[in-house]
C-alpha cells in the first residue's frame, strides 16, 4: 500500500518532503496553517573537516522559513538525549553567525499538539 501523499500548500520546495517523523510533518501541518511559507532540509551546515578537507560533522536543520530567515530544528527526542543536538546548534551559532535557528524541543511541540488537538490526528 503506497503511503498517502499530503498535499501542503506553503511548501516551497521543488519534491515532496520526505519527513523524518509524525512530529515533523505535525509541524508542517502547523506551518502550513498560518500560512507560513517553508523549505523541508534545504541547507546542510558543515561543521567540522578533516586535515583531507572531508566532511567530519555536518548539521540539516529540519525547516527553513525563509520570511523569517530562521532555521528551525525539531527534536522530540527524551531530553537527555539532546545534548547532541545542542552542541551542533551551538556550533552553527559559531561557525555562522549570520545563520537564525532555533531548536524546539519535546515539550514545546506537546504545547503545539495540545493547543492544536494534534493527539487526535
Amino acid at each position: 500500500m503506497a503511503a498517502k501523499e499530503t498535499k501542503f500548500t506553503s511548501y516551497m520546495g521543488d519534491t515532496p518532503p520526505q519527513f523524518a517523523n509524525r512530529s515533523e510533518e505535525e509541524c508542517a501541518r502547523i506551518l502550513d496553517y498560518y500560512r507560513i511559507p517553508w523549505m523541508y532540509e534545504p541547507r546542510t551546515f558543515v561543521l567540522e573537516r578533516d586535515a583531507d578537507g572531508n566532511v567530519v560533522e555536518a548539521f540539516t536543520p529540519d525547516f527553513y522559513l525563509p520570511e523569517q530567515d530562521l532555521f528551525v530544528e525539531l527534536t522530540t527526542m527524551k531530553q537527555a538525549h539532546v545534548t547532541k543536538k545542542n552542541m551542533k546548534i551551538r556550533k552553527i551559532k559559531e561557525r555562522f553567525p549570520e545563520i537564525n535557528i532555533k531548536l524546539f524541543y519535546k515539550k514545546d511541540f506537546l504545547k503545539l499538539a495540545h493547543k492544536y488537538d494534534l493527539s487526535n490526528e
